[in-house]
């Protein structure tokens, strides 16, 4: 808890900094320090920016993908392969699997995973969503795109994601789309003794022949 007077505008800024997620009141007031040695068009452009993004971002009507045109610049693209979708838990995993730049298909967002504790069930998720693209192929310029072959499910590797990876399987298998699953195991450049077991033991499953 803060011990400040809330009526002063730096304390205010401190406390609406520390919402942030990873921001403790440490950072908190090292970053409202840092505003406020900055200019008033540098302060005014971060502020307009926040609220730009706040009232033009919005999710897109195919994947629910944020971005400010709907469809997604992803969606609407020509060079994508409409007939193959990656599942994943945030926005912000769209952005990790593009850097990798080995998936030329399109993106699903559920925008979390399942997790009874934290009260978060199928109907949180962008579940309902999906299925709809399953079996409805988006019209594109008056024209249906190629329907959905294959849904790739890069859910997290962790008890949330894991089930939630079971959870699509079990509702999609039935509609006879291809499931595929990302792999996991030891990381490039990784060695042996500084991974953890389970790691190690993803790897062993995932096992390829050698060609």
């Amino acid at each position: 808890m803060f011990n400040v007077n809330l009526q002063d505008p730096l304390s205010k800024l401190i406390i609406e900094l520390s919402k942030l997620p990873g921001i403790g009141e440490k950072t908190a007031t090292r970053l409202a320090y840092f505003i406020l040695k900055q200019s008033m068009e540098d302060s005014r452009a971060l502020s307009e920016a926040i609220i730009g993004a706040k009232t033009k971002i919005v999710l897109c009507t195919r994947c629910c993908n944020f971005t400010d045109i709907s469809p997604c610049r992803i969606c609407s693209s020509p060079q994508r392969d409409q007939s193959i979708v990656c599942v994943v838990e945030r926005p912000s995993d769209v952005s990790a699997v593009e850097q990798a730049g080995a998936h030329r298909g399109t993106y699903h967002v559920l925008h979390g995973a399942l997790s009874p504790l934290d009260g978060i069930g199928p109907e949180e998720l962008k579940l309902r969503e999906l299925l709809e693209r399953l079996k409805t192929p988006a019209a594109e310029n008056g024209a249906e795109t190629a329907p959905i072959r294959e849904l790739i499910l890069a859910t997290n590797p962790s008890v949330e994601g894991e089930a939630t990876a079971l959870y699509i399987n079990r509702l999609i298998r039935p509609l006879g789309v291809r499931l595929t699953k990302l792999a996991h195991g030891l990381p490039v450049g990784g060695l042996l003794e500084y991974s953890d077991r389970q790691t190690i033991g993803k790897a062993l499953e995932n096992r390829m022949e050698m060609t």
